[in-house]
């Protein structure tokens, strides 16, 4: 079994970001002693880690950024469940076909929908995220449509209902939705209004409505609600889903494939 010495680099990075973001904030003493590294290499870490913007540095450790605990930026997000959200990509990425078109919308784990796009062919993907378009770049058998709108720097994505009206040039087939949360009663829900105002209008556009979830996100809820549970059509999650939302869940009509 692998212990916390044994930890590559990136992973005791993935680790000590995971506790900040619970424990809110970490000594360089604490984190040299539970991982058996210098407070030189700690300290390079937090370094690291506060470069790219997820932490703020303090002498002798560090603090988690100051904004609400839920309110979290994409590259933060995209250090969590990053397992889950690989497998969740790879299975919701079955449901595509060639001569699709497809809605991704700015979550993290749609980004790994995106990344396993390169094989398909004659594909046009719509989304508001500049983290999918950049991921798409030179996959040069998809055809990418921007909708339009303001930038939302946190989530690197165009937010607006004006900028949303190319998307009913398209017969979108199937649109993948993350979210901050989902519960029976208010659906998929997000933390930002203009960002579920984008993906409210998105579903009414798809042919198929397809969440992708990890299991953190079962029992929460956000601010703001854009799809009821009722225009779900499947919903994409891993294992550690708790067993009893997820059999209500299905009760109501989802079909729910867990990875």
């Amino acid at each position: 079994m692998t212990t916390l010495r044994e930890l590559f680099p990136e992973e005791r990075k993935h680790e000590i970001l995971r506790m900040i973001t619970a424990e809110g904030r970490v000594s360089v003493t604490e984190l040299s002693r539970k991982y058996g590294v210098s407070e030189v290499t700690i300290r390079n870490d937090l370094q690291d880690l506060a470069d790219q913007g997820l932490i703020v540095r303090t002498h002798g450790g560090a603090v988690v950024v100051p904004h609400s605990p839920d309110i979290l930026s994409l590259n933060l997000r995209r250090q969590q469940q990053t397992t889950e959200k690989e497998r969740i990509g790879a299975a919701a990425s079955v449901y595509v076909s060639d001569g699709d078109a497809i809605f991704l919308d700015t979550s993290s784990t749609t980004l790994a929908i995106a990344r396993r796009l390169k094989q398909f062919r004659d594909l046009t993907v719509l989304t508001n995220s500049l983290a999918v378009t950049q991921t798409l770049l030179e996959m040069t058998g998809i055809t990418v449509v921007m909708t339009g709108g303001l930038l939302r720097r946190d989530t690197v994505s165009l937010i607006g209902a004006d900028g949303l009206a190319l998307l009913a040039n398209y017969n979108i087939k199937t649109g993948f939705f993350g979210a901050h949360g989902l519960t029976l009663e208010e659906g998929l829900t997000d933390v930002s209004l203009g960002e579920s105002e984008v993906k409210r209008q998105a579903v009414k556009l798809c042919r198929q409505v397809i969440a992708v979830v990890d299991s953190t996100k079962w029992g929460r809820v956000g601010p703001a609600s854009f799809a009821s549970v009722q225009e779900l059509n499947v919903i994409v999650t891993d294992h550690d889903a708790p067993e009893d939302l997820v059999d209500a869940m299905r009760a109501q009509g989802p079909r729910i494939l867990q990875v």
